[in-house]
């Protein structure tokens, strides 16, 4: 690309095309035990749409606003996780770079990394290592189905 073309696309006006993420898909082995299990770490809570039962196969679970509402992830800042039954299989999210370490796929954010550090602790999430200083502190942790997440305090 010329120069005059990098100054032509830089001087037009750019529209917003994207205003920010709803949801994420997690696939998991069994949505009921997730569903506990995602309350129970994350604090997040299912959505009326879907019975909350055993064999479920979809959940859409949402956090909380400042004020202790579910936020609506289509206004919030935090998307909504759909949490899809993929079978025995169950999720993998995450990657592995090429020095074999693993990646986590997305990374909540929190003013209480200690806190959520000590109940993971007690409730027997898979942590990977301790809080870390990376940009901030920072955790990395596995869900039952072995999707990989981080949490980073700014």
């Amino acid at each position: 690309m010329s120069k005059n073309q990098m100054e032509e696309i830089k001087g037009e006006k750019k529209q917003q095309d994207i205003t920010g993420m709803t949801c994420i898909y997690v696939p998991v082995s069994d949505v009921y035990e997730s569903v506990k299990w995602y309350q129970k770490n994350l604090g997040c809570q299912p959505s009326n749409i879907h019975p909350v039962e055993p064999g479920m196969e979809i959940c859409i679970l949402r956090f909380f606003d400042e004020n202790g509402k579910h936020q609506d992830a289509a206004k919030g800042s935090i998307p909504a996780l759909f949490l899809i039954g993929s079978g025995a299989e169950g999720g993998r999210l995450g990657f592995t770079w090429p020095n074999g370490d693993r990646h986590a796929v997305g990374c909540f954010v929190t003013p209480r990394i200690q806190e959520l550090f000590e109940r993971f602790k007690e409730n027997g999430v898979n942590i990977v290592g301790e809080i870390r200083q990376t940009c901030g502190p920072n955790l990395r942790f596995y869900d039952p189905d072995g999707n990989m997440w981080e949490i980073w305090q700014p």
